[in-house]
Order: C-alpha cells, then sequence, then structure tokens
C-alpha cells in the first residue's frame, strides 16, 4: 500500500498554481484552477482534486486542454444562454457560465445555460454552490463527450461516461442541502486513487473486459479495459442517459457515439446543462421553514448504527473540518505523478524541492 502524506492546503494551492503557471496560465487562470481542485481535495473529492494534474498536463501536451481561454456566448435567448468554452480550462469556464446564469437569474427569475466544449469542469458541486452563494437553486445535467467508461445496464463494455448529476438548496443560517454525484456506483478518479494506494474498491462497482465483476482498479487504468457500473442497477443507468442527452446535447455540445470516440489521449471534454433558479419568484413564504421542519423529522429517525444520520452536503463539510486541521491526504504515487508534471510544466529542479520540504 502506497505512503499516505498529509499536506497543508495553503502550501499545496500555491504549488498546483506555481505549476500551472510555468505551464504558460496567466495568473488568475492558475490561480481558479488551484482553487477548484485544492477545495475538492479538501471537500474529500480526492477523486477531483490535485490527482487530476498529471491528466491535464497529458492534455495539454497532447494539444487537448488550451491555456487561457475563455467562454463566448453563441446564443443568447434571454433567459437561456449557450456558452462555447474553446477547450479551455473548465475551472475557468464553469465559473464564467455561472456568473451569466446567475446575472440572468437575478433579472428574469429563472435561466438555463448551456456549456459545451469544456476541458473537465472537475466536481460539479463547486458550480452548484457558486449558485448557492448568491441565493440560487441550481440543477447541472453532465455528461463526459466521447470518453466511455461506464456500461449500461444489462451491458458488458463501456458505453458513455460517469455522467454526473448535481442539486443545491441554499438554507438561512447553514450550509446548503447539495447533492453532487456521478451516475455510475464510483468516480473514476476513486478507481485513480485507489489503484495509487494499492488497495481494491468494493465489490458491485466494475467489471472486467469480459463483462465479470471485479474488484481490481486496475481494470480501469491498464489493457485489457473494464467498465465501471452504473449505480443502483436501471436506474442509475436511466440518469445517466438523460445527463448524457440533457447535458450533451441540449447544452449544443455533443454525445458519445461512434463519431465523437477519443481514443488514444488523455482529454476530458465535458457538457454540461444548468438550470438556476431564484426561489423568491416563487410563492413559497415558507419554504425555509419548511425545509428546516422537514430535515429536523428526518435526523430525529433513531440511529441505526454508529454513524449519524446526515443531510446532503455535510459530509463535505466534515471533511473540510477535518482536513483544515489536519492537511490533505495524498498517497505517495500519486504525489509523485504531479512532481513529474510539475516538471513537464518547466517548474525549476530547486523550486519543486522546495515544494516537496512542505510535504510531510
Amino acid at each position: 500500500m502506497s505512503t499516505l502524506y498529509r499536506i497543508d492546503s495553503v502550501h499545496l494551492h500555491q504549488f498546483v498554481q506555481a505549476i500551472w503557471c510555468h505551464a504558460g496560465s496567466k495568473a488568475d487562470e492558475a490561480r481558479l484552477v488551484a482553487d477548484h481542485l485544492v477545495a475538492a481535495n479538501q471537500a474529500g473529492h480526492d477523486s477531483h482534486g490535485v490527482g487530476m494534474i498529471p491528466s491535464y498536463m497529458a492534455s495539454l501536451t497532447q494539444g487537448h486542454l488550451q491555456l487561457n481561454q475563455h467562454p463566448s456566448i453563441v446564443k443568447d435567448a434571454g433567459a437561456v444562454l449557450t456558452l462555447d468554452a474553446h477547450q479551455g480550462f473548465g475551472q475557468v469556464a464553469a465559473r464564467e457560465a455561472m456568473q451569466h446564469g446567475i446575472a440572468r437569474a437575478q433579472k428574469l427569475g429563472i435561466a438555463a445555460v448551456g456549456l459545451h466544449h469544456s476541458h473537465h469542469i472537475g466536481r460539479i458541486g463547486h458550480w452548484a454552490e457558486q449558485c448557492a452563494e448568491a441565493g440560487f437553486v441550481s440543477f447541472h445535467f453532465v455528461n463526459v463527450m466521447g470518453d466511455p467508461m461506464v456500461a449500461p445496464f444489462g451491458g458488458s463494455d463501456r458505453r458513455f461516461g460517469t455522467n454526473p448529476f448535481c442539486a443545491i438548496f441554499p438554507r438561512r443560517g447553514h450550509k446548503p442541502l447539495l447533492l453532487d454525484f456521478a451516475t455510475s456506483g464510483i468516480a473514476f478518479g476513486k478507481t485513480r486513487v485507489a489503484w495509487n494506494k494499492g488497495v481494491e474498491v468494493a465489490p458491485g462497482y466494475l467489471i472486467d473486459h469480459q463483462g465479470k465483476g471485479t474488484t481490481d482498479p486496475g481494470v480501469m487504468h491498464q489493457p485489457p479495459y473494464g467498465s465501471l457500473l452504473p449505480f443502483g442497477l436501471h436506474k442509475g443507468y436511466a440518469l445517466a442517459t438523460m445527463c448524457e442527452i440533457l447535458g450533451g446535447a441540449l447544452s449544443g455540445g455533443r454525445t458519445t457515439h461512434d463519431e465523437t470516440l477519443q481514443t488514444g489521449n488523455d482529454a476530458i471534454f465535458n457538457c454540461m446543462t444548468t438550470i438556476i433558479l431564484n426561489p423568491d419568484a416563487f410563492d413559497a413564504p415558507a419554504m425555509h421553514q419548511e425545509a428546516e421542519a422537514f430535515l429536523d423529522w428526518v435526523k430525529r429517525s433513531p440511529q441505526s448504527g454508529s454513524e449519524p444520520i446526515q443531510v446532503p452536503g455535510e459530509w463535505e463539510e466534515a471533511n473540510r473540518r477535518e482536513r483544515q486541521e489536519n492537511g490533505i491526504p495524498l498517497d505517495a504515487n500519486s504525489w509523485e505523478q504531479i512532481c513529474q508534471a510539475a516538471l513537464q510544466a518547466g517548474m525549476p529542479a530547486d523550486e519543486l524541492a522546495a515544494f516537496r520540504m512542505l510535504v510531510k
């Protein structure tokens, strides 16, 4: 099993920002990418955190990720906007797309934003939290274009991406309710984390190239490749299908099929359709009281075990508190891969050595 390090989030952020500055990103872009990746680790979603850096660097080297891009509005229909990200960093494109949507929702009470041809937009909950900070509800449908990893219910090979769904509800005096999950049983990145740590994944999440169940995460990272399985049998598969169509086709982007398959590269391209609602536009004066009454009712159920009853979003908040105090955990294999990506970006060896000194 790989050694586990603990890294202070401030130092890790500085390191990530420096990597992308050396790679050619302008300062603002490098900061936004670092903000997002480190925040994903802080929330406990290591699959979408700094471990993505080697993949991003490979995509840049292969000519897929385009630095210093900003999304452009290709159609403005008032409450509905369509944006093209031009293969730029999703951490920039999704943030600007949400800014546009929030501004329209403030004016109109509702907005829909289609974002297409964006490089990996990372943890979708980050963009929902941006909407909630403005006081808005949001729903997000996302596809992973041309990069199949998940087998359909009843199928035996990979046909679509991990296609996340996300929804958020802002609360008064509390952190928002946040639902954010891949429609596969586990995210692809969680298999990467397990593989780097040298551990197996739980049964029921993976099949090998013959369609047989396995707990070996290596089937997702070395040939012959296997597949992830959708969560919840036919239900997760059905939701993944809707995310593919609503996130990919409706946004003005593309879906996964013969013509869009990407082979032999490390690019991750997302399309996302977002609905943003101003809850004040509804005739619901008791909305917050009703929401809190329900949450209180749920939490008063007698516990069936030692773990407390949590509502959506509390797991992330608990991780943030623990990791703020103890640092962000990162296995040695992932750390070495990130350091190699830093050298590939052009970071001088002495600067990398200084960052290595901060790891404990």
